[in-house]
Formats: C-alpha cells, structure tokens, sequence
C-alpha cells in the first residue's frame, strides 16, 4: 500500500473565537500549513474540508469551493460531514485521492460555533443524532453519552471517579499547548465537585463548544523525494466504519464496532498492531468516550480501560500516552475541525515539534481516533515517522 506523507500541518488556537467566520479560521490554517509544508499552493490539485454545522451556525453551505478559495487554492474541492468525524473522513479522502495518483492534496476543516448560544449549538449538535428516533424525544449528546457510560458501569464496574481521572489527565497535557483551549490543571476533586450536566458527567467531563480551524498537506512519496521535502511522517494505514445510527437499534451500548471496524482496517493496511503503537490521540467528546475508544481500538480488553487513567496507563510516564495534545476535553472540539487537528498534533508530537514531544521522544507509530455522532461514525489513521 503506499505511504502518504504529511508534508506540512497547520491549526488555529482553539476556543472563542466570536468575531471571527470560519472561512477567516480556515483561511490561517491553511497559511500555517503552506509555511509548514514548504510546498505552494500552485501544486495543490485538490481540496477536502470538513464542516458540520455551516448551515447552522453561518448559514452557509456548500464550503468546498470555498475553502479552497479561503486556502488561495484553484483545484476542485469537496466539503464531507461525517459529524464530529468530518475532517477525519477529508484525510482520509485526501490519503485515498494520492494513492490513486496525485501528488499534492490540502485537507483541513473549521467550525464556527460559539456564534450560537449554548441552546442554538446544542440543536445543532444533535443534528448528528436520529432526529426521527432520538432528537424527538429529547435525546442530547450528553444524555447519550450518560446513556452509555452508565450502561458501561453496570456492565463492567467503574465510576465516576475513574472517568475525572481521564479529564485531569488531559487537562494536564493541554497545559503548555499554545493551541488549546483550556491551559490549566483540574484535580479530581473539582472535577467530582462540578456542575452535574447528565449523570454521571459533570462539565469537566465533556469537551467544551470551540471555534477553530485545521489544515494539512499531504504529498506522494514520489513528490516528497523530488522536492527535497523534510516530510518524515507518513500515513500508513486508514480505516472507516459505521454503525446503526441510533442508540436503541444496537446489540450494545458498551461497544463502538465503528471505531473497531475503522481501527482493524487502518492496523491492516499498515502492517501493524495495537502492541506497536506509541502514542494515541482519540475522541473523547467526553470522557467515556476515552475509554470505548481505547477499548475498540484492541488497547484493552472490554471493561478494562475504565480505570486506565487511574491507574497511570495512559498518562505521560505511562505505557501508552493518551490525548498528549488535551484532547477534545481540554484543546477543545470545533466539531469539523477535530479530526485534521489531531493529525496536526500527532505529526508534531512524531516530528519531535510539539511541545510534550519530550515526553515521548522514541515515539514512532502513533494513532488518531476520530468518531462522529455516538460513533455512528469512525474514522481511525495509523501515523509512522522515519527511523
């Protein structure tokens, strides 16, 4: 299969950004990217952006061509939404577009959402849900995520104890990251203490409304060599799966066959394992969502990465370093900009240029997990840096 490699990464900081269009957010990702990549916008011969909820928050559709303006960029251009997921599936359409031979791809996605009210960007959100089966009957993302971890709890054991340590976790590696939204440690206890939003979270267990924006370069193998391009990571493998859209028509709630259907297919075509990956970036819309996530990916076993931020597993100093960015939790989630961003972070963290790349200096495979709705939708790439 051949490798894709990731020639430049761009991001805005994430967070409120309310006097600012995501076509403007967009615009300095893209700008990061290009000076990143070393590559001009002149070879770019297409363009994949994700975006959810343009049509909600700025009452604009049909982005492609206009994030490719946005990017100073003429080559055809394709908006996907996938949900939260959407720029996940962009990368992946971009990785799948130079396998099929081109050699220049730009990828990203933005989100504007703090222009709403919190009731506005919770109406929109939902839009990722069943509106005939779930949003009908007053179903949030919160209360489905409730829904699931107190299911995994009665399933498995665990409490909420267990899910303020992933919360703390991530604050704690979002602390020196210029680009997150929340730069600052929690404890447990503030964490137990919080408001209760749906039983068992409190607001530090879910990730926060963002405005932000994303962007990668991808080139070929061929280009990269003919450009004398400093592009040492790769994209290995790529995987996509999906599930049955509402909760209530699946065998479990405990179980995210997306992500597992995603997770084999990427391990597959890069030749690898979930024993040889070094470090991970993964959807923790909210902090369950860690744990599935972990747990679909084959890092654990079901009913045992509940206490692996507990337990200092997946910390730092751990065995398998989890969300060193801060994840969705604490860098934030502009739902279309989420998964070219954790492509961005996990391509500096394997560079060496991030900054909690020193606690992780040997790293070479790294892992994005990237899901959309109640994982309605997954997308899952595998990440190699040069030896």
């Amino acid at each position: 299969m051949t490798d894709v490699r990731i020639a430049g990464v761009g991001m805005t900081p994430f967070g409120r950004h309310t006097e600012r269009t995501g076509r403007d957010l967009f615009a300095e990702a893209t700008a990061r990217a290009f000076t990143d990549a070393g590559v001009s916008r002149e070879a770019v011969e297409e363009v994949f952006f994700g975006n959810f909820m343009g049509e909600f928050a700025e009452t604009q559709g049909h982005q492609g061509p206009l994030a490719a303006e946005m990017a100073g960029v003429q080559a055809p251009a394709t908006r996907l939404d996938s949900a939260c997921a959407s720029s996940g599936a962009a990368v992946r359409y971009g990785v799948e577009r130079i396998r099929a031979g081109a050699d220049v791809v730009l990828v990203g996605g933005a989100e504007r959402m703090n222009n709403l009210s919190t009731a506005g960007t919770t109406e929109a959100l939902a839009a990722a849900a069943d509106a005939l089966w779930e949003v009908r009957a007053g179903l949030t993302f919160p209360g489905a995520y409730s829904l699931m971890a107190n299911r995994y709890f009665e399933r498995f054991g665990g409490d909420r104890e267990d899910l303020a340590h992933i919360s703390v976790k991530n604050h704690a590696n979002a602390v020196e990251n210029d680009l997150a939204q929340y730069q600052h440690t929690l404890t447990v206890e503030e964490v137990l203490n919080a408001t209760t939003i749906s039983s068992p979270f409190g607001l530090y267990d879910c990730s926060p409304i963002s405005d932000g924006a994303s962007a990668a370069v991808l080139v070929s193998e061929s280009f990269a060599a003919a450009h004398n391009l400093d592009a040492p990571v790769r994209i290995t493998g790529t995987g996509q799966g999906s599930d049955t859209f509402a909760l209530q028509d699946r065998e479990s709630m405990v179980r995210t066959p997306a992500a597992e259907r995603a997770g084999d297919a990427a391990f597959a075509e890069a030749g690898i394992g979930p024993d040889d990956v070094d470090i991970a970036e993964v959807h923790d819309c909210f902090t369950v969502a860690e744990v599935l996530a972990l747990e679909a990916l084959g890092f654990y076993d079901p009913g045992e990465a509940i206490g692996a931020a507990r337990r200092g597993e997946t910390t730092v100093d751990g065995r398998l370093p989890v969300n060193l960015s801060g994840g969705l939790k604490a860098k934030g989630h502009p739902v279309g900009a989420t998964g070219c961003a954790q492509i961005s972070e996990l391509t500096k963290l394997l560079r060496g240029d991030h900054v909690n790349s020193d606690v992780v200096p040997d790293a070479e495979v790294g892992i994005t997990h990237n899901a959309g709705g109640t994982v309605a939708s997954c997308v899952v790439h595998v990440l190699e840096v040069d030896g």
